[in-house]
């Protein structure tokens, strides 16, 4: 192992869209927060793909088919330190108050923060909105972070400074355009296709599963985390501002001992939605099926066509 140096107040018609949105228009962005201090969430599209990569690319990523299947959301940026001490200052996350290491708080991503600092973060949230947020599965995280790309990286082949925060330097110097060698404010560089910002550098992220040197016929192909094995180490995704771009791949792996701390390794929150919402979600698809059909059918005056009122 390698070691790491609204819908608030919805109505039940907002919550038709939303899955509408979700679940029927692949690419379709939709964001909601839970409360006004709340993180920025962006609801995931259910799907499939395949999670690793070539040989050519790189080892201990061996592919493998997972499938996803229920649409979930995720932070649209890494948690600020803004978040995490809005956490601290209501009770929550063990009264820690994280090392900023100088770079500055307010919007930039919370680091040194432990697996289990990110734990306490969600059960925080969790407890206050009264909604299941939780951390990202390994699958979940590469499944966002590709956001439907097969490539190195989300924006292509190749990854460039100004698509992230890491080391492009050849010879580690800086700061510098190419190596800025600390934290910049989530949303400095452009999101991608799901609209997730920083899924490449920044802050290396926690995820929920434990460490396993490599893929196994074991891996769930569910979107689940895997939790046997070595459990005192923990899954590491995205790499960070110290990184070279080999480690910010959309299939690169890096563990972690869960109580390590360093001034690259933040984290990022996941949430699941309800079996009402769920249910929600299958009445909206055949509700907009019903409405097409409704609307093909031949108006009794020429020229124009029938259009079935929106309902909720």
């Amino acid at each position: 192992m390698k070691a790491r140096s609204h819908l608030l107040g919805f109505t039940a018609c907002a919550m038709i869209s939303v899955a509408a949105q979700a679940q029927e228009r692949a690419g379709a962005r939709t964001e909601f927060k839970d409360c006004d201090d709340c993180p920025q969430m962006v609801v995931i599209p259910a799907g499939e793909f395949t999670m690793g990569s070539p040989p050519s690319e790189q080892g201990a990523e061996a592919q493998h088919r997972v499938t996803i299947a229920t649409a979930f959301a995720v932070g649209k940026f890494e948690i600020t330190f803004d978040e995490w001490d809005a956490c601290v200052a209501d009770g929550g996350c063990g009264g820690y108050r994280a090392d900023d290491a100088g770079f500055g708080r307010g919007m930039r991503p919370v680091i040194n923060i432990r697996w289990g600092d990110a734990k306490a973060y969600v059960t925080w949230l969790s407890r206050k909105t009264g909604k299941p947020y939780r951390l990202l599965s390994e699958s979940e995280w590469e499944y966002a972070a590709r956001a439907g790309t097969t490539t190195m990286f989300s924006f292509g082949a190749a990854l460039s400074p100004s698509d992230a925060n890491f080391d492009g330097s050849t010879d580690g110097s800086g700061p510098s355009d190419v190596n800025r060698q600390q934290t910049t404010p989530v949303g400095s560089f452009p999101a991608n296709r799901f609209g997730l910002h920083d899924m490449h550098g920044n802050v290396a992220e926690w995820v929920e599963d434990c460490w396993h040197d490599d893929y196994t016929a074991k891996a769930p192909a569910d979107g689940s985390a895997w939790l046997e094995g070595n459990c005192d180490g923990r899954v590491v995704r995205g790499g960070s501002w110290g990184d070279s771009a080999e480690e910010l791949r959309s299939a690169a792996r890096t563990g972690g001992f869960k109580d390590d701390q360093f001034d690259t390794t933040g984290f990022r929150i996941a949430r699941s939605f309800s079996s009402k919402w769920r249910e929600v979600s299958v009445a909206a698809s055949r509700q907009r099926r019903a409405r097409r059909k409704e609307e093909s059918k031949p108006s009794p005056l020429p020229g124009r066509r029938g259009k079935a009122g929106r309902q909720c």
